[in-house]
């Protein structure tokens, strides 16, 4: 047991920020830069990030013409804890590897987490980074709320999944770093979240605390659910 005057030692965590994304269902804007009160989204999450205490640095991942941009807004913005800006690859998966390949010597659990979430909060993430160090691996998520149906080839309902078993994945996700990197020397197929990789190993994912309000941007019309988010935190 730890005594009164004793701390709980900190792991260095390094956040790993994909941003290289073509933005192809946005019908041309760029949402990484799109603005939220005059703020670009990229912003608002990596503000995020910063704000949480167990975050030791931040490894932004973006288009290789667009880091002076990136650059420029980082300073603009005073984000002290961005350690690195590199060039992303042709998916997101090459991107997160190159970012993880960039994180400092230090690193002991890497959080991954989306540039287009800037709802995300310290607590979400704090959760999460609590439930890597328990086991090696988390994500943040949130229970199904709606009927989820199994459909077959011809569009007719083939079955009533569970809910109660059944979660939607968001980011953050965190792993123990050697963990991680030895799932991505294994991989053989593509995955559309990092969780995959370690499920593939046999390894356990815990899940936490995640929030409705953590969505992902990805159309035009997350960016009008986007302005009600934030008229909500701000009101």
């Amino acid at each position: 047991m730890l005594s009164f005057f004793q701390k709980k030692p900190a792991h260095f965590v390094s956040a790993v920020v994909p941003a290289a994304g073509l933005s192809s269902r946005m019908e041309g804007i760029n949402k990484m830069l799109a603005e939220i009160d005059g703020i670009p989204i990229i912003i608002h999450t990596l503000m995020a990030l910063e704000r949480c205490r167990s975050i030791a640095e931040i490894v932004l991942v973006v288009p290789d013409d667009q880091i002076p941009d990136y650059l420029r807004l980082v300073g603009e913005f005073q984000l002290k804890k961005v350690a690195v800006i590199t060039k992303g690859g042709d998916s997101r998966q090459q991107s997160v590897a190159m970012g993880v390949a960039a994180v400092s010597e230090r690193c002991e659990y890497v959080c991954i987490h989306d540039g287009a979430r800037p709802f995300v909060t310290a607590d979400i993430v704090e959760d999460c980074i609590d439930g890597a160090v328990s086991c090696g691996a988390a994500t943040a998520a949130t229970p199904l709320r709606d009927t989820l149906k199994q459909a077959d080839s011809e569009g007719f309902v083939r079955s009533t999944l569970p809910r109660e078993q059944l979660y939607l994945v968001q980011t953050p996700q965190v792993f123990e770093l050697n963990l991680y990197r030895e799932a991505q020397a294994l991989a053989i197929d593509d995955y559309t979240d990092d969780c995959q990789l370690i499920e593939a190993m046999g390894h356990r994912v815990m899940l936490t605390q995640g929030s409705v309000f953590n969505i992902k941007l990805t159309t035009p019309e997350d960016l009008i659910l986007a302005e009600g988010i934030y008229d909500h935190y701000e009101g």
